[in-house]
């Protein structure tokens, strides 16, 4: 961490509180959306996978123009606003439900808000970070958030099933709500003067700056081929997202409580990944850790196809979400590190945007065709489906990347070397994948703040 009792300590302090709690409340709210289209609307799981992937497109398009937007402006009114709108649509859920006015609709319209504040969050989050910490305390700041992200997922979503046994399926959004407003207070707590935003390059234009993220990731040999690998990863994990649900409490007979369960045990496997990371790095170096982590999260979702009614199938459940989550723990903060180090000063906030833009664009064409057939075969079918794309992906990690150089050795910014051995200076959402467990919405980059979480 960084030494001394220093204003920027003390910022990423605040920062990492603010995060905490935000993202307790996310996990107490883990799977609210698909919950609720379950058993409050009681909707089928082609309409519970149609609001994910409706959520992805819509705000994909509407995001569009955000990256160059954020990019020039102070970062922290982008986070702050993108909380407050969250807060606004997670609240709404409960006060319609509570009146008997929650439609599909207005869930959708909720999923859209939620996606597109992800987006936004994430981008102007990871330009602030890059700017914030030094880039030889990014790797252990980032595992920090890291660590504090998988705790939150382990704690929260017991006590979110327990709420909606208790008291009804929107109660853990409202907690979730409540938290995204905590998370905008904190951030405006923070007292390091922000540094000017970067001015647009002479010459360019608004149309030009929509494509300068994706020209930044595939000019750039090892972000592009995470770029591709973070796609086929996280499409495949967020076909079965939506899906986990409908067989766990529908084809296999569980109560809440036990989803709950299966949503937070695992998440002890993504805090020991997070917290091995840095010392990994140091021993077998940055590359051998991301490729070893990036191929081992790809081989555990065949297991919950599997799964029985009984104590048995929700045990092979847990026990498939917590080795993906390890491994998944100590991919997460070498990718984001070597992501922000990788991008531009001046391009950050693009290439998050457009790589999130790329993942909610892919990912809702593999929900519904999860959706599809599940509806024509099975739910349990279209897992197992899933897992065998997840398995594929492992082929487009960067093989072909040679090290740039020593472990610490940050590349160029946007240089083509595509080294990975510098992970640990430098480090996408995802959420796409590498995630949080399958049975809740996930991402193949990162789960941390800084521009990955999508």
């Amino acid at each position: 961490m960084i030494s001394g009792d220093t204003p920027v300590r003390r910022d990423v302090g605040r920062l990492w509180a603010a995060y905490a709690v935000s993202e307790a409340g996310t996990a107490v709210g883990a799977g609210a959306l698909p919950l609720v289209a379950l058993l409050v609307l009681h909707l089928g799981p082609l309409e519970v996978s149609v609001v994910a992937a409706l959520s992805g497109i819509v705000a994909a398009v509407l995001a569009l123009p955000l990256g160059s937007l954020i990019e020039f402006r102070p970062k922290r009114s982008a986070m702050v606003a993108a909380d407050l709108a969250r807060f606004a649509a997670f609240g709404s859920v409960p006060v319609a439900a509570a009146f008997g006015a929650l439609t599909y609709a207005h869930l959708c319209a909720v999923a859209v808000v939620q996606a597109l504040g992800v987006i936004a969050f994430g981008a102007a989050s990871g330009a602030h970070l890059k700017a914030l910490v030094p880039a030889d305390e990014r790797l252990q700041v980032v595992s920090r958030f890291e660590t504090t992200f998988w705790t939150a997922t382990t704690v929260g979503p017991p006590i979110g099933g327990a709420l909606v046994s208790l008291v009804g399926a929107t109660a853990s959004m409202a907690v979730d709500a409540v938290s995204f407003l905590l998370s905008a207070i904190g951030v405006r707590r923070l007292r390091t003067p922000e540094p000017a935003p970067p001015v647009r390059r002479p010459g360019t234009n608004r149309r030009s700056d929509l494509a300068a993220g994706w020209r930044e990731i595939h000019a750039h040999r090892g972000m592009r081929a995470l770029f591709w690998n973070s796609l086929l990863c996280g499409g495949s994990l967020m076909m079965a997202a939506p899906l986990v649900p409908v067989l766990m409490l529908r084809d296999l007979g569980f109560a809440p409580w036990q989803y709950g369960l299966a949503l937070g045990v695992p998440g002890l496997g993504g805090i020991v990944g997070a917290l091995l990371t840095p010392r990994l790095t140091q021993r077998y170096g940055a590359r051998r850790v991301l490729m070893t982590s990036g191929v081992a999260r790809t081989m555990w979702m065949s297991l919950i196809a599997l799964a029985t009614p009984g104590a048995t199938g929700l045990v092979l459940i847990i026990t498939a979400n917590t080795l993906l989550l390890l491994s998944a723990g100590a991919f997460n903060p070498s990718f984001t590190a070597y992501r922000l180090t990788a991008a531009p000063d001046d391009h950050v906030v693009r290439v998050i945007a457009s790589w999130s833009i790329s993942q909610r664009t892919a990912q809702p064409m593999f929900m519904l065709a999860g959706g599809v057939l599940a509806e024509a075969t099975s739910a349990r079918t279209a897992i197992l489906v899933a897992a065998v794309l997840l398995v594929s992906s492992a082929a487009l990690l960067p093989w072909r990347a040679p090290d740039a150089g020593p472990p610490g050795s940050a590349p160029p910014c946007g240089a083509e070397t595509g080294g990975l051995s510098d992970v640990d200076q430098a480090a996408g959402q995802v959420a796409v994948a590498t995630a949080p467990p399958v049975t809740s919405t996930v991402s193949c980059t990162s789960s941390v703040p800084f521009g990955t979480r999508t």
